[in-house]
């Protein structure tokens, strides 16, 4: 079985406090990967995280998500990206020490995107990677962008791109908060299911982010995951709470905490 997991941004830093990790979080995060993992080897892992109060401080500074052209635009691309950069070895030495064995996949390294999508990224390493045991780390970050010079292409984003060839059997969104609420930002009314078919009405109750986003806040995953539901009827798609003990080890081992979505 593949999964393909996110850490949320939100969840791995203090999203309003500029380049600031909750390293006891991540701590924990890993751990519970781990453990997981232990108890089921055959389990297939694709992590991937946001940038959190890393990426998206510099990112709103320089504007860079609406494109790239000046000098300052450069500079700030090379900011954002190495903002990005600092939290994805945070990351990958803590999955290290843990013992999970990671290769990271940085998608400035290696994709072409096109109005902030991706249009090249051949695939092969990554699964090459995953055929050798091993588990493939990728991340939110900058990338050369045919139309708009550069731009940012979040997790969501990378995975939609790579469930269209990777085609995993569960999609994992960890964050802070327990799911999708239909009452945001007052947070009473939790989502338990939406289906593809909701995406036409999301606008209606799913809004984006109360910190800094520069890649949408929660409508545009939700929107983004929807969308891989429509082209994949096997496919299930939770997002939930990594902020409770346990949950996200629970997820791992096949449970569907906080809001499923499906075709």
């Amino acid at each position: 079985m593949l999964i393909f997991l996110k850490l949320g941004g939100s969840l791995i830093t203090e999203k309003d406090k500029p380049g600031t990790p909750r390293l006891e979080v991540i701590q924990r995060l890993a751990a519970e990967i781990a453990s997981a993992k232990s108890e089921q080897p055959e389990l297939q892992l694709l992590i991937g995280h946001g940038s959190g109060s890393f990426g998206h401080a510099a990112a709103i500074k320089y504007a860079t998500a609406q494109g790239v052209s000046t000098h300052r635009d450069w500079l700030g691309f090379a900011d954002v990206w190495l903002q990005a950069r600092r939290l994805n070895q945070l990351i990958i030495e803590n999955l290290a020490q843990v013992g999970l064995p990671v290769i990271a996949f940085p998608p400035s390294a290696t994709v072409i995107a096109n109005q902030s999508q991706v249009e090249v990224w051949d695939p092969a390493l990554i699964l090459q990677t995953l055929a050798s045991g091993l588990i493939p780390v990728v991340q939110g970050d900058v990338v050369f962008d045919r139309s708009l010079g550069g731009s940012i292409l979040s997790t969501e984003a990378v995975f939609e791109y790579l469930a269209l060839q990777l085609k995993p059997n569960r999609i994992l969104l960890a964050g802070l908060l327990p799911g999708v609420f239909s009452d945001f930002p007052q947070n009473l009314s939790l989502v338990g299911t939406l289906h593809a078919k909701d995406a036409e009405n999301l606008t209606s109750f799913v809004s984006g982010s109360a910190s800094v986003d520069v890649t949408g806040g929660m409508l545009e995953k939700v929107q983004s995951m929807l969308r891989l539901t429509r082209q994949d009827s096997e496919l299930k798609i939770s997002i939930f709470s990594g902020e409770e003990p346990g949950n996200l080890k629970s997820a791992l081992l096949g449970n569907y905490p906080g809001t499923l979505m499906c075709r």
